[in-house]
């Protein structure tokens, strides 16, 4: 129906004959002249309906309408002088039509798709209902543009380096230790059940003991949990697995992955390699395990400097092993009411309290400098190097909640006083994790990642403390986000056995879950290692976004309701009857 595209035209066409398709993006009538932009996926031209070159299609033209779907015959021609248009590619030309043709009509839309600027961005909900008109608007059919180019590049990174593109399946056994699963009824088996995949965590492995040794996928995967700003029931993930490879080969390949991204996106080449960090320093430092480091402000550790202080608050907190930690505020002058703001911030976060104090005419200033001792108040003004305006927050309390509390504190900081380098991006590896962690909910320790992980070291010296024992696992960081996880796993099966053990799963429930993994693991299971990125995630850190659902095509909303479709939906009484199920009221 076309023999050329809309924007690959350019002035070495004037005067060849072109059949061109798409939507009328724009339509402009000055009388004598009809003007249409005509839009295609490749971009915009102008098109120009004359009564002295066409007046059959001058005429037809005037019953077009905005997102008109039509095929024009023309000419290409220079504009005339001093109506070229810079901001498109095609500016300097314009088709001279001689044949129109109305493939299909358009009702009045729900919202306008020109991106005029002017326009108020519609709202969200209107647009996840016609997704399908909010994908012609242009910024955000680039977003989808540019992640293709990202896969693509993806994959030709990936095979450049051995890699195989394997399919895992979607219908699998629903196993613990990890989110809810979706649960797929299987209607050849009464009363059995598939999962859809969280990840492909064990077929990935499978696959090293079947001896394909590099593999990857981007693939679909599901949990069923409450959703947010960075979260959707389905989301695509950069899977990868590797044998005989340790962690730095890992890091390696991953940070390969990360530049071609990026210079598939921003069109600007990154630096690497990415700085490091320990787990123990993030958390004692930042107070999370995904710090922001576009920005320092870090915490400082002043629990030692109240060992022996009088001031009740303090006193009670190292009485009972607890942490006093502080954040300096260097150069701003905060006034009196910045300082309660603050504390009001830090309450709303969790806290009992925040301390604040501010160094003035060489001395501190604070409610609390009368219950201190002066060499205490001088050791906080040395720790933190203070000069006059300064100011130090201070939290005493039990470690994890001040790490937890005093690192969104961070955070507001940074956004409240202009402290992140906007602009800038800072990527991170957060290394030597701990191999276990304690869940209050569960009342018992669970593996950090997951109970496939392989320790530093050997399980067989495990003695008694699980906090001790750290994992060859690792996470990447961009601007305070995780965009990929990864370690390497545990290849023998007696040492995939020992690690059930110490996370409470009796060997029968491990068999019964895991006993085609750990089959597999006594046929030749090679030494290997992985890592799984966010994509979706990835993409809208880099391109500027605010929610993961502007950078999936159908996403759904914070209800895991697809608007566009309907769904989820109830199904016919049929369907659940070849079941076997029944759906009962609450």
């Amino acid at each position: 129906m076309r023999n050329r595209y809309c924007g690959s035209l350019s002035a070495v066409d004037v005067g060849t004959s072109v059949e061109l398709a798409g939507w009328v993006y724009r339509r402009r009538d000055h009388g004598g002249l009809i003007f249409l932009d005509l839009r295609d996926v490749s971009g915009i031209v102008q098109v120009v309906f004359s009564p002295e070159i066409a007046p059959v299609a001058h005429k037809e033209a005037h019953e077009v309408k905005q997102e008109y779907v039509v095929r024009v015959e023309g000419t290409v021609a220079p504009r005339p002088e001093g109506t070229e248009n810079p901001d498109i590619p095609t500016g300097g030309v314009e088709v001279l039509v001689s044949a129109l043709s109305v493939l299909n009509t358009c009702k009045p839309l729900p919202f306008q798709v020109d991106d005029l600027g002017d326009e108020e961005e519609p709202n969200e909900l209107l647009r996840l209902k016609y997704r399908y008109l909010d994908m012609r608007r242009p910024r955000v059919r680039e977003t989808f543009v540019l992640r293709s180019a990202a896969g693509m590049a993806v994959r030709n990174y990936l095979s450049s380096q051995g890699f195989f593109e394997i399919e895992t399946p979607f219908l699998t056994k629903s196993t613990p230790e990890g989110a809810r699963d979706f649960i797929v009824p299987s209607r050849l088996n009464q009363g059995q059940f598939y999962a859809l995949p969280q990840s492909p965590q064990l077929f990935k492995q499978i696959l090293m003991v079947a001896g394909f040794e590099k593999y990857f996928q981007l693939v679909r995967c599901f949990r069923d949990e409450d959703l947010r700003a960075d979260r959707q029931p389905e989301f695509t993930q950069l899977d990868l697995e590797m044998s005989f490879v340790d962690v730095e080969d890992v890091i390696a390949i991953s940070e390969g992955i990360m530049a071609v991204l990026y210079e598939s996106i921003k069109k600007t080449p990154l630096a690497g390699p990415f700085r490091r960090m320990d787990y123990s320093e993030a958390m004692e430092r930042y107070g999370t395990d995904k710090p922001d480091l576009r920005f320092e402000l870090p915490m400082a550790e002043l629990t030692p400097l109240f060992r022996s202080t009088e001031f009740g608050v303090f006193k009670k907190v190292v009485g009972d092993g607890g942490a006093i930690k502080g954040i300096a505020l260097k150069g701003k002058s905060l006034s009196r009411k910045d300082l309660d703001t603050a504390v009001d911030t830090a309450k709303t976060l969790g806290a009992g309290g925040l301390i604040w104090m501010r160094r003035d005419e060489g001395r501190l200033a604070s409610p609390i400098v009368k219950y201190l001792k002066a060499d205490e108040t001088a050791s906080i003004d040395a720790a933190f190097g203070l000069a006059d305006g300064d100011v130090v927050f201070i939290m005493a309390d039990a470690r994890a909640k001040v790490h937890d509390i005093m690192g969104r504190f961070r955070l507001y900081l940074g956004e409240r006083y202009s402290l992140v380098k906007k602009g800038d991006d800072s990527f991170l590896w957060v290394v030597n994790f701990p191999l276990f962690e304690y869940s209050a909910e569960e009342k018992r320790y669970v593996a950090r990642h997951h109970p496939f992980t392989s320790p530093k070291g050997s399980i067989g010296e495990f003695g008694g403390n699980h906090e001790s024992m750290q994992a060859l696992a690792y996470d990447l960081v961009l601007n305070g986000v995780e965009i990929g996880g990864g370690s390497i796993r545990i290849h023998k099966k007696d040492e995939q056995m020992e690690m059930f053990k110490l996370l409470g799963i009796k060997e029968e429930e491990a068999v019964e879950q895991f006993g085609f993994l750990l089959e597999a693991l006594e046929m030749g299971a090679p030494p290997h290692g992985g890592i799984a990125f966010g994509m979706d995630r990835i993409l809208m850190m880099l391109l500027g976004l605010d929610s993961i659902r502007d950078v999936i095509p159908f996403p759904k909303t914070q209800k895991g309701t697809c608007l566009l479709s309907g769904a989820p939906a109830p199904v016919r009484p049929k369907q659940l009857s070849e079941l076997r199920l029944r759906v009962t009221k609450e």
